[in-house]
C-alpha cells in the first residue's frame, strides 16, 4: 500500500488557512487512488485547549472539507480533528476516511495529556478501534497514547498489524517520540506511520520528524524539520514473513494483555 504524509506547520486556530495548505501539499504530491493520506493531530487548527474556537461539530467544516478530499483523491485519510462532547468540554479525535468520502472509523484519543492541560479541556476516549484499510488492519492512535503500550497490544491481539500515530509532538521531547514509535513497532511487529507537525504555536516548537518505521524497527521514510512531505510503500507480503520467521507473537500471555 502506497502511503503518503503530509507534515504542517499549522496555522493557529485557522481552519480555512490550513484547509488551504492541505489542499496544496495534496494537489503537489498527486496520490495514486487508494494511498493512504495521513495528516497531524489537530491539522485545522493546532494543539488548542480553547475548545470552542476549533471544535468541528456546529459547521463539520473540517469533516466536510476532509471527506471532499478523500472522495475527489479516491485516498484513505487519516486526520485529526475537534468534536464537542458535553460540559463543554472537546473530544480530540482521529477520522478515518474511506475513498469514496466517508467514514470508516472515528477514534477518540485515549490519553488527553494530563501535563498540558488536555485533560482539563478534552474527554478520555473510551476504545481502541480497528478498521480495514486496503489489505491492512489499521489501529488509529494520538500523541501521548504513544506512551502507552498497552493499548498497541491490545490492538495487535484484535488482529492489528498499522498503526498510524498523529500528533502534536515537541522538539524539547522528540528522542522519545523517534524511541517509542520504534519500540511500537517492534514489539508488536506491525508497521508504525508516526505524523507529527512542523513549525511553532504560541507556546511550543515541533520538529517534525514524521516517519515510517517498519515491523523490525527500521525506519523506512523521515523527515527532517520544517513543512513537507513524503511517499512510501509497505508491503503486507514483507510483513507476514517477518511474523512467521520470527513468531514472537504467538507467544503473547492474553491474560496479561
Amino acid at each position: 500500500m502506497k502511503i503518503l504524509i503530509l507534515q504542517l506547520d499549522i496555522a493557529w486556530e485557522n481552519k480555512s488557512a490550513n484547509h488551504s495548505r492541505v489542499l496544496e501539499m495534496l494537489e503537489a504530491a498527486s496520490p495514486e487512488p487508494e494511498t493512504l493520506v495521513v495528516l497531524p493531530e489537530m491539522f485545522a487548527t493546532g494543539f488548542s485547549m480553547n475548545v470552542p474556537a476549533v471544535h468541528d461539530s456546529e459547521t463539520h467544516e473540517t469533516e466536510s472539507f476532509l471527506s471532499r478530499l478523500a472522495s475527489d483523491y479516491r485516498i484513505n485519510l487519516v486526520a485529526g480533528l475537534v468534536t464537542l462532547g458535553d460540559e463543554g468540554k472537546g473530544f480530540n479525535q482521529c477520522l478515518v476516511l474511506r475513498p469514496d468520502g466517508s467514514e470508516a472509523a472515528r477514534y477518540s484519543k485515549l490519553h488527553p495529556f494530563t501535563l498540558g492541560g488536555e485533560l482539563d479541556n478534552y474527554h478520555k476516549g473510551d476504545d481502541v478501534v480497528l478498521v480495514d484499510c486496503g489489505e491492512f488492519k489499521l489501529s488509529p492512535f494520538i500523541c501521548y497514547d504513544l506512551r502507552f503500550p498497552e493499548i498497541f497490544r491490545h490492538a495487535v491481539t484484535c488482529g492489528a498489524n498499522l498503526f498510524t500515530v498523529i500528533a502534536n509532538w515537541p522538539a524539547v521531547r522528540i528522542e522519545h517520540w523517534i524511541t517509542l514509535l520504534k519500540a511500537r513497532a517492534i514489539e508488536n511487529q506491525s508497521y508504525v506511520i508516526g505524523v507529527n507537525r512542523a513549525g511553532r504555536d504560541p507556546f511550543l516548537e515541533y520538529p517534525g520528524a514524521s516517519m515510517i518505521v517498519d515491523p523490525l524497527g527500521r525506519v523506512i521514510a523521515e523527515l527532517g524539520p520544517g513543512e513537507s512531505s513524503f511517499s512510501a510503500e509497505i508491503l503486507l507480503d514483507e510483513l507476514a514473513q517477518i511474523r512467521l520467521t520470527l513468531p514472537f507473537l504467538d507467544d503473547i500471555r492474553p491474560e496479561f494483555v
